[in-house]
């Protein structure tokens, strides 16, 4: 057991766990080389050993109050350099999240990997992260850049050769480029400049789906020089790619947004891919935004970082064009390669012509049009390949019995089942699952019928019509690990899938030489979304999805065709127009009038829990305390709290859900202080519970802020 009487120094100590620092004492035996700022120790709390974090030293101890000790020194984990420890410590600060849990972050999920007696590690049986010697066997690493990337290269990192050359200094760099400008190019070339000074370069992406080809694109260029983190690695994986990179042995490191935590010493670049991506965004404990958090990052170490996308997020968009941030423009493909034809398919007007017509003989299924369909086949006898993309799951969005109209709902989620398979209905929420019924629960009589479209239901209709062509799905019913999404991708770049059906997963980076024609099923699954956003992510997906066709075409033009019921809709036209800078008008200007990013900061307090009336309840009281300290505090002309109301989703994996949002003035920072502040005073009102005061959040209600929120349903 810890002494509770101080032997040596007091140091305050960031704990793993939901609350503040707390001081210990460190026993005189401690190695005092070893007590630093940022280094890692073994400390009591409650009955339980937790790592913790040394933070400073404390010069007294009030009188009377005895401190327990530290157990020990962790030897594993080495200490977090000063430049992480302040960067962590705003993380915590500004999104309202406990110092320890946001410290522990900052390190491998594993003990580092023991040599073995010859000084090797135990071999993997798993397939190697980068094979090296095949990535350089497919093509010469050099690169020639065009003179649009070499300009921009130059005033990024200064007009210097990659052998030499003084350090650029901190800036934020929008590389704003047309799909298949050749954006990955500069990001290389800026990366081996970094290199050449002895630096170290951190690539953050935000799908997984994205990492294999980036990897072997990569290895070409680098070789054995890079480190991966991501989610789909082991937790041996992440480790020894972790310790790869702290150490320099891998000056690159590609990973997801939890990259972003591996202490690189030497870093010198950041570059942030698709950064518009809402997945950069943490959904829970600290709900950080990583491209925000990597701009802070780089600020402190003072180095360039790179935010590169053909559809830039608002926010950044505003800060670039504005002066806050460098704006460099890739306006065209590289290679002369033209941006692809995208025709339009008025779904309403395609209906009306096959009733009038007496419907349709050739076979095609209901979702499929006339010139999709003549698209594909052409396509097909080219030899050429093809994307559907359809942003949902399954066969149907639902199934709905004819006589009464009831539609089976999840139990434990407002939310209608997802037919997937012949008969399997499923949640997508909460995972939950039944067989559909041969006649409706409700009234005994009507034979449920599936209402809706989805991904598994493409690809059997599309068998049908194409019986020799090869197909290929991608979603998450499909792609359930990295070796999925590793053979997927190897396939159709070995040419032998002919059609790829797929959601999201498809959209976003990946480039396929053979892939021709892009056909978007329904374009408007994310048009009517109750939320202020879903016409930029609207914009941005139909962007990024017609640019995966004729990325390598030279000669003619790519296709897309696009399928809609709503082909005024501004994000559409844009989309033809291949107009970002007017679509960002047009949606700003929306923005101004409601106040609402980037034109204002926005924070989501989120509650949840098994009692609708407790729920429902707990947030109108802090609702109510939320106005008391808005309105006595100095930042009330700048705050407006709205709610609290139901969420979209009112209802998830049986817990009740509401939620409050903190509206506030850009360009400073009274949301983020403002929730620092509410936060503290329910802290405060739930530790003064002895004293006969309630806590405004009881045990089963679950409250979350949400800083820069972007997911509100």
């Amino acid at each position: 057991m810890p002494s509770e009487v101080p032997t040596g120094e007091v140091w305050s100590i960031a704990v793993d766990a939901p609350i503040g620092p707390l001081s210990y004492s460190i026993p005189a035996s401690f190695d005092p080389a070893k007590i630093v700022r940022g280094a890692s120790v073994i400390v009591p709390l409650g009955g339980r050993k937790v790592p913790g974090v040394f933070l400073s030293r404390n010069s007294s101890v009030p009188a009377g109050v005895r401190l327990k000790s530290a157990f020990e020194i962790v030897e594993d984990r080495p200490p977090l350099p000063e430049v992480y420890v302040e960067w962590l410590e705003w993380l915590a600060r500004y999104y309202a999240h406990p110092l320890g849990q946001t410290l522990e972050l900052a390190f491998p999920p594993l003990k580092k990997a023991r040599l073995k007696k010859d000084g090797t590690k135990k071999a993997s049986k798993k397939a190697p992260l980068i094979d090296v010697e095949a990535s350089r066997a497919r093509e010469d690493h050099s690169v020639n850049l065009t003179e649009q990337q070499t300009a921009v290269v130059d005033a990024i990192a200064g007009n210097t050769s990659s052998a030499a050359g003084s350090r650029p200094g901190f800036g934020v760099h929008l590389l704003f480029g047309v799909t298949g400008s050749g954006k990955t190019e500069v990001y290389m070339e800026l990366i081996a400049r970094a290199i050449a000074r002895g630096e170290q370069a951190l690539v953050l992406v935000p799908e997984i789906a994205l990492t294999p080809q980036l990897i072997e694109r990569f290895a070409r260029r680098f070789g054995d020089q890079i480190a991966v983190i991501h989610s789909h690695l082991t937790p041996r994986e992440k480790t020894d790619n972790w310790w790869a990179a702290r150490e320099g042995s891998k000056p690159v490191l590609i990973g997801a947004r939890s990259a972003l935590f591996c202490p690189l010493e030497n870093l010198g670049l950041i570059v942030i891919d698709e950064e518009h991506e809402s997945s950069f965004k943490q959904d829970e404990s600290l709900r950080y935004h990583a491209r925000d958090a990597a701009v802070m990052l780089a600020k402190l170490r003072g180095h360039p970082i790179v935010l590169g996308s053909a559809t830039p997020s608002l926010e950044t968009w505003q800060n670039a064009t504005s002066g806050r941030y460098q704006l460099h423009r890739l306006p065209s493909r590289i290679h002369g390669v033209e941006m692809p034809q995208i025709d339009v398919v008025d779904l309403r007007e395609s209906r009306d012509i096959e009733r009038q017509a007496g419907g349709r003989e050739d076979g095609r299924p209901f979702w499929l049009s006339k010139e999709l369909h003549t698209a594909l086949t052409e396509t097909l006898e080219r030899g050429e390949q093809s994307a559907l993309f359809l942003n949902r799951r399954g066969i149907a969005q639902a199934v709905v019995c004819p006589s009464c109209g009831d539609s089976p709902q999840c139990p434990n989620c407002e939310v209608a089942l997802t037919l997937h398979g012949r008969s399997d209905l499923v949640c997508h929420y909460c995972d939950y699952h039944e067989s559909m019924k041969e006649t409706c629960s409700a009234c005994n009589e009507g034979e449920p019928k599936p209402l809706g479209l989805g991904t598994e239901r493409i690809e059997q209709d599309l068998k049908k019509l194409f019986p020799s062509a090869r197909l290929i799905r991608m979603d998450r019913d499909e792609i359930q690990n990295r070796e999925d999404l590793e053979d997927a991708i190897s396939k159709i770049e070995k040419r032998e899938v002919d059609i790829l059906i797929g959601t999201q997963m498809i959209a976003k980076g990946l480039d396929f030489p053979g892939l021709t024609l892009v056909g978007l099923v329904l374009a408007d699954v994310a048009f009517n979304l109750p939320d202020f956003r879903a016409s930029e992510r609207a914009f941005q997906l139909l962007t990024q999805v017609a640019g995966r066709a004729g990325r390598h075409l030279k000669g003619r033009k790519g296709h897309v065709v696009l399928q809609t019921y709503n082909p005024d809709h501004p994000s559409i036209q844009f989309t033809l127009a291949h107009d970002y800078e007017g679509f960002a008008r047009h949606d700003l200007q929306f923005r101004e009038t409601l106040g609402y990013p980037p034109h204002g900061r926005l924070a989501a307090l989120k509650f949840a829990g098994p009692d609708l009336s407790v729920v429902e309840r707990t947030a109108q009281n802090i609702a109510h305390l939320a106005r008391k300290l808005a309105e006595n505090g100095k930042d009330k002309a700048a705050l407006s709290i709205l709610g609290p109301a139901p969420a979209p989703l009112s209802k998830l994996r049986n817990l009740y859900r509401y939620q409050i949002l903190i509206k506030g003035e850009s360009g400073s920072a009274p949301v983020s202080s403002f929730c620092r502040t509410l936060s503290e005073h329910i802290d405060a009102r739930a530790k003064d519970k002895g004293n006969g005061a309630a806590s405004l959040v009881p045990p089963k209600v679950k409250l979350v802020i949400d800083i820069d929120a972007l997911h509100l349903l």
